[in-house]
């Protein structure tokens, strides 16, 4: 008789243990340039540049992707 070996439960418990990186963000008021992190825009009462502009666009990261054609 041939004995069959057949795990269908691993014996140690998957873990998910892998690094989750966070990135800050980073946005610039639209009127003066002046560069301001998210948490840093957390603490104010209001979403308020120090020019007293509202308006903030979204820093795009120095990071270009490449997608490889079909």
């Amino acid at each position: 008789m041939v004995e069959e070996n057949l795990e269908t439960e691993p014996s140690s418990p998957i873990e998910e243990s892998t690094p989750t990186e966070k990135f800050d963000v980073v946005y610039a008021c639209l009127r003066c340039g002046t560069v301001v992190s998210n948490t840093e825009l957390s603490r104010l009462p209001e979403i308020k540049c120090i020019c007293g502009f509202r308006v903030f666009t979204k820093v795009r990261p120095p990071v270009v992707k490449s997608v490889k054609a079909i």
